[in-house]
């Protein structure tokens, strides 16, 4: 017991609801088509022109593959957490469950930080295009200071500085409204959450296919920018830190690996579709981030809504693709800040009902029967930072937490195959150790191109994050304190699995 106490695998299957398997239904196909639908997103549609605006350049292309190669490897370690441990699964519970409460604690802190952050950039992306339909269609001027960031970041520097603005009051006042909805609790339509994925990867596809056509070779001129003496501007080094902001972009990947109880046979439909939705979605991203920095310069694009300046550059030819981007985009982003605002308040509930934070966290409306406080909480934090940060400094946050918790499962991975060998594992990560060593050097190599300020905002949240657990967490831990006795399993309108 004490810091390294674990949770059983039989003791997970009766929290999740008494142990019964789910039906296995999914194949690799289906699991290939998750994955799409999961990965394509805001990343495309808002940090892809930040990135190449302040480090790539035309040469985002090549981020896009390094960050996708770190994604499979991570992906790889993924499938085998979640074959193994046969519940609902995400990084904090494969950590309880193999690694220990304090390795646990950590993941899901740092999964805190990228749920709520990511919330808030897709809520600034969304503010962008949401103002762009207006005064283009609507002839709805909004007054600049009530659009931007009072805060925003300088190509090569991560510090921020004062705008002049006051407040991105769409941004804020659409997490004001998604956290009011899910207070009273909203039930996702299948058949709508499909017309999305369809809507957004359809507009990809248009911007690619169409925007191909326009496409003027000089702007793609020079491929990679000369470095202007700064680390990860532009140069080499900007590709390097590109790869870690746009990181942002391939959240939700590991949608494929929390499937693994209704794949029939996942040790060959996880890797098919771990593989397929990153490869599709690598060449979906690399094509339209070159028509994006050929239909416009790269030194253009930092602005929350890229995709729809790029189409712009192109004239009147693209007139009539511009509507659809823009409607594309706000039903795509609103989508996916809902899906945020969903999970995070499951995160606080999970980490509450095992005792590592107050009860408060898991207080559950008796009407609604949804976690009211702790939604109420995540939802004024994200309005908060949604209306004060500009995307590149909540971007590379994201960005950050997100690449910190894949190489806690990487390693992981690396842990158990030392320490349970015997373990049955339904699928298993190939080339073991390459492929974990892979996935974590590839993850801390794009961590560092993120620069000083963003490490140590990093550093600064966990170290925050270890006060809260040795000063509440640990001594109301029920694990580590033995207690056997699992909690009620969550209601049902707290959002998608961990």
């Amino acid at each position: 017991m004490g810091i390294w106490s674990k949770k059983s695998i039989s003791q997970l299957q009766v929290e999740e609801g008494g142990g019964h398997e789910l039906r296995r239904t999914l194949t690799g196909f289906h699991l290939t088509l998750l994955g799409v639908g999961a990965i394509i997103g805001a990343g495309i549609f808002v940090v892809t022109g930040t990135a190449a605006a302040q480090h790539a350049g035309p040469a985002i292309v090549l981020s896009f593959v390094l960050a996708g190669l770190g994604c499979l490897f991570a992906g790889l370690c993924y499938a085998e957490f979640a074959a193994m441990i046969p519940v609902a699964g995400s990084a904090y519970t494969y950590g309880y469950a193999t690694l220990g409460e304090l390795i646990a604690w950590i993941i899901g802190w740092d999964l805190i930080l990228e749920y709520l952050f990511a919330s808030s950039t897709v809520a600034v992306g969304w503010s962008g295009y949401f103002t762009s339909f207006l005064r283009d269609y609507l002839q709805l001027h909004l007054p600049p200071e009530l659009i931007t960031a009072p805060f925003d970041v300088r190509p090569g520097s991560h510090t921020p500085h004062l705008t002049g603005a006051i407040v991105n009051l769409p941004a804020a006042l659409l997490v004001a409204l998604l956290t009011g909805l899910l207070t009273v609790g909203v039930h996702e339509s299948a058949r709508v959450n499909n017309f999305i994925v369809f809507l957004k990867v359809a507009v990809v596809l248009l911007v690619i296919g169409f925007g191909a056509f326009y496409v003027e070779p000089a702007n793609w001129t020079p491929f990679i920018p000369e470095n202007t003496g700064t680390f990860g501007v532009y140069g080499w080094s900007g590709i390097l830190a590109g790869a870690g902001v746009i990181f942002f972009a391939f959240i939700g990947f590991d949608a494929v690996s929390t499937a693994a109880q209704e794949t029939r046979n996942p040790q060959k439909d996880l890797p098919v579709g771990i593989l397929g939705s990153l490869a599709v979605c690598t060449l979906l991203y690399v094509l339209m981030s070159a028509v994006m920095t050929g239909l416009a310069r790269y030194d253009t694009l930092n602005v929350p809504e890229p995709v729809y300046v790029a189409i712009s550059r192109a004239g009147s030819a693209l007139n009539w693709l511009r509507p659809i981007v823009s409607l594309g985009a706000i039903a795509g982003l609103a989508s996916v800040v809902l899906v945020m605002l969903m999970g995070q308040p499951r995160i606080f509930y999970a980490m509450s009902r095992d005792g590592l934070l107050p009860p408060f966290f898991s207080r559950v409306h008796q009407r609604f029967k949804t976690p009211y406080a702790s939604t109420l909480l995540t939802g004024a934090v994200a309005m908060v930072v949604a209306g004060l940060f500009p995307i590149a400094l909540l971007g590379q946050l994201v960005s950050i937490g997100t690449l910190f918790a894949f190489v806690v499962v990487c390693g992981g991975i690396l842990v158990l195959r030392y320490r349970q060998p015997e373990l049955p594992r339904p699928f298993r990560t190939p080339f073991v150790p390459v492929v974990p060593l892979l996935g974590i050097g590839i993850c801390v190599s794009l961590m560092a191109g993120l620069g000083m300020e963003t490490w140590l905002r990093l550093i600064a949240w966990l170290g925050l994050g270890l006060l809260i657990y040795f000063g509440y967490g640990r001594k109301h831990s029920r694990i580590g304190h033995g207690e056997r006795t699992p909690a009620p399993p969550p209601p049902a309108d707290l959002g998608g699995p961990l």
